[in-house]
């Protein structure tokens, strides 16, 4: 009687969990790709270099963000002016599936810039991504409490410590906002 029991309960056990599986995995889905949409836009801002050899070095950027056709990721495109320099920057963000998130920050660290190795959306508003060049171990972190508003923090590993070491504060300027009505 035990085994008839088991037998007939265990399949609808495993269906449930396997749905119920499938339905987390579209909820984070269907939140990451919202995050990545509300990042898509014109941003400008100031930022600063707070630690290290440059700390105290301000600078304004300009990006265009934007989100790959039919893929869950980002992109980050445009450049930073310090003075009369204009330094191009970019962050290209893409879920690869099992792997999770990989990426590159400014051409990776093939280039001049570091490697996105994994990281994950926190909520609605927030994303945190490890990234990797060599021996330096950091997080990339960006946070869009509002529509119109990005924080996008850069920290790396020292002595078991995540010390910030670039700060910007990005404002939309798209010229159609969220919600509003075309002119005739």
């Amino acid at each position: 009687m035990k085994s008839v029991i088991l037998s007939s309960v265990l399949p609808i056990a495993v269906v449930v969990s396997t749905t119920a599986g499938m339905a987390e995995k579209t909820f984070a889905a269907e939140r990451d790709k919202k995050f990545f949409q509300s990042v898509e836009g014109e941003w400008v801002g100031p930022g600063e270099i707070v630690a290290g050899k440059y700390k105290g070095t301000k600078f304004t950027c300009n990006f265009t963000g934007s989100t790959p056709d039919g893929k869950i990721g980002m992109s980050l495109d445009g450049g930073c002016r310090v003075g009369m320099f204009t330094q191009q920057m970019s962050a290209t963000i893409q879920h690869k599936g099992r792997e999770g998130y990989k990426g590159s920050f400014m051409g990776g660290a093939a280039g001049s810039g570091l490697d996105i190795i994994g990281g994950n959306v926190v909520s609605a508003n927030k994303v945190v991504f490890t990234i990797n060049r060599n021996q330096l171990r950091g997080v990339m972190q960006a946070l869009v409490p509002n529509d119109n508003s990005m924080t996008v923090t850069v920290a790396v590993r020292v002595d078991q410590q995540l010390v910030p070491v670039i700060g910007m504060k990005l404002k939309r300027v798209d010229t159609v906002e969220v919600g509003s009505i075309a002119p005739n």
